[in-house]
């Protein structure tokens, strides 16, 4: 696999036009790839064939002309060298199945969303790999790191980390992306990586609960410091490097998530640390928050396999057991004292 990228035959296909995946598709074909974008909404193609700019998902910018929207998936996933996968967790099953068979031997996959499956408990490279059954641990790769949509839109410096079994793979991916304001790590860890993208959101949604409901700073300090507690635990029980939750896929998406005003995670939490009910908040949003179903899977999954998270799992009693916010603050305040350190 060649890392001396050839910009103009190098076919790159991104399934998911929201701000995340229209962020990915521009800063591509801002390098100057062609870059064939699959738009579920009638009304967002039209607005980026017509207007270059996704008015929905990330208002404001000027999108590249080298982005090609298409409603038709199957073209969009069709003889690639590199396909990008960013739906929402809870549809990528039903997204990728539609494409099985389509995919060319060599195809490149790229997951660059992050959540589990609230069925499985699989992260999103487990369900590629079983939607997609033709494709081998070698050609799968995830994208993790803080980086929010509208500041890689806006070419503010971002740092990100990418994961394959593949070294070369991992590189490949690395070279596409990597620009000025866009460096690319590469990790083995792909479990790791991915499951750092997903507890964060959970993280996340606590921090902005605790904010919401006014404790300081002391507060939210101490809560991402033992959300990345649980990150760890979590991943070292499934296989992960602990080295990971130290980097960019760890503990900078998290301390991003949990102290940024564009996290949609956070976001959700402070209205509900404001007294707002889940309904009503997600009722009036169009993004998805994906901390809120990724809650669901990591209670279920921690109790199956009996990792502690004792953040994540009251913050999804208040998602889905009606747990006040102040009751599950002073539940994780009464716990029984130990070291901070796990053995």
């Amino acid at each position: 696999m060649k890392n001396n990228i050839d910009i103009n035959s190098t076919r790159i296909g991104v399934v998911g036009a929201g701000s995340w995946g229209t962020a990915i598709a521009n800063h591509l074909g801002s390098k100057g790839f062609k870059v064939d974008l699959w738009v579920f909404e009638k009304e967002v193609k039209d607005q980026i064939s017509n207007y270059r700019e996704n008015k929905i998902f990330l208002p404001g910018f000027t999108l590249s002309s080298n982005i090609f929207p298409s409603n038709d998936l199957s073209s969009v996933a069709s003889d690639k060298d590199l396909l990008i996968i960013v739906v929402p967790s809870h549809l990528m099953r039903e997204t990728v199945s539609r494409i099985t068979g389509l995919i060319s031997k060599d195809t490149i996959i790229l997951s660059a969303s992050k959540g589990i499956e609230n069925k499985t408990h699989l992260t999103m490279s487990g369900v590629l790999k079983e939607a997609l059954p033709e494709i081998s641990d070698n050609r799968l790769v995830v994208l993790s790191g803080p980086s929010f949509a509208k500041e890689v839109a806006n070419k503010v410096p971002t740092l990100v980390t990418v994961a394959s079994k593949n070294k070369s793979a991992a590189e490949f991916v690395q070279h596409v992306f990597s620009s000025p304001y866009f460096r690319a790590y590469t990790t083995d860890d792909l479990i790791g990586v991915e499951l750092g993208g997903s507890v964060k959101n959970v993280i996340a949604i606590a921090a902005g609960i605790i904010d919401g409901l006014g404790f300081g700073l002391n507060t939210r300090a101490a809560l991402i410091t033992r959300g990345l507690t649980e990150m760890r635990r979590l991943g070292l029980k499934l296989g992960a490097s602990t080295n990971t939750f130290s980097g960019l896929a760890g503990i900078g998406d998290l301390i991003l998530t949990c102290t940024g005003d564009l996290s949609r995670n956070y976001t959700v939490g402070k209205k509900i640390g404001e007294g707002k009910k889940l309904n009503e908040i997600l009722s009036e949003m169009r993004m998805v928050a994906e901390g809120v179903k990724t809650a669901k899977s990591i209670y279920n999954l921690s109790k199956k396999i009996s990792v502690e998270m004792p953040i994540c799992q009251e913050t999804y009693h208040i998602l889905y057991n009606d747990v006040s916010p102040n009751e599950a603050a002073r539940r994780l305040m009464s716990r029984d004292l130990k070291q901070e350190m796990d053995e």
